[in-house]
């Protein structure tokens, strides 16, 4: 059964300990960045989930509130472990990241930026709902905008 879960001193070290494979590394930032980040962040309504599955960490999701146009959330991180992919834990986390920020609903939609080259999690996103908006973005023209809109 895969959870999300608070980060917390009982999952921490190993949601420290997650890595992926060799070639995304260039696609998001190492666990320890991610963690660093939601703590900075932390008064900017920013909540890092650790992804459990069956009660072990598999994976990390970082999530900010973005109030300036298109005010929506930002899901700025999501990783599953190299050693937990291929196993349907991202596409069924990210339905559960979906679920949640719907229930709360502050926005009406999820951004994520995407690397073009990132042709797995491209997939993943469209597979869920997520679509193109146009939009490149200046600092970062190498990637994708992709919006999921609530029904």
């Amino acid at each position: 059964m895969i959870q999300l879960r608070e980060i917390d001193e009982t999952n921490f070290f190993a949601a420290r300990a997650l890595t992926v494979a060799p070639k995304q590394q260039g696609f998001l930032d190492d666990a320890a960045g991610i963690l660093a980040r939601g703590y900075l962040y932390r008064r900017e309504n920013v909540r890092v989930w650790a992804i459990e599955a069956d009660g072990e960490v598999v994976g990390l999701a970082l999530v900010k509130d973005m109030d300036e146009a298109p005010a929506c959330y930002d899901l700025q991180q999501f990783m599953i472990d190299r050693r937990f992919q291929n196993r349907g834990y991202g596409a069924r986390a990210l339905r559960l990241i979906l679920d949640r920020l719907e229930a709360e609903r502050r926005y009406d939609c999820v951004e994520v930026c995407v690397k073009r080259d990132d042709l797995a999690a491209l997939r993943l996103y469209e597979k869920a709902g997520f679509t193109d908006t146009g939009y490149v973005d200046p600092d970062a023209p190498d990637c994708l905008n992709l919006m999921y809109t609530f029904d």
